[in-house]
């Protein structure tokens, strides 16, 4: 399939896919005329790195866990995993951030409440 269609069917755009060849993420292949190819399980791929990018790993970090999904062996699925857990570690560091930050503006916003008169807080 050509890079418009697996952008529509990906939802990412034609510029984010580039990105990922460029990066090393995904593969395709050239027609004569020099258009990008790709095959039918890119769509898997992208919507894995998605995924990936949205949860706040890096291009480069994807990139070092690619091995275990494209080739798996207990070497590959070691260095996964040890990845992995620093990934899980940090991004639950982040949740945690997240989640005081709610608490704090659900106080904020409890004090703007108390402060406004009864017939605005209804």
């Amino acid at each position: 399939m050509r890079i418009g269609d697996l952008a529509r069917r990906t939802g990412a755009s034609v510029r984010s896919l580039r990105y990922y060849e460029q990066q090393g993420l995904l593969v395709s292949e050239r027609s004569p005329s020099g258009q990008r190819l790709y095959c039918e399980e890119a769509v898997e791929r992208v919507e894995f790195v998605q995924r990936l990018l949205a949860a706040g790993l890096s291009s480069a970090t994807i990139l070092q866990l690619l091995p275990c999904v494209d080739a798996p062996s207990s070497d590959n699925s070691a260095a996964a995993l040890e990845r992995m857990a620093h990934e899980r570690v940090r991004l639950s560091e982040r949740i945690a951030d997240l989640i005081a930050t709610r608490d704090a503006l659900d106080e904020a916003m409890d004090r703007a409440r108390r402060l406004q008169p009864a017939s605005l807080t209804g």
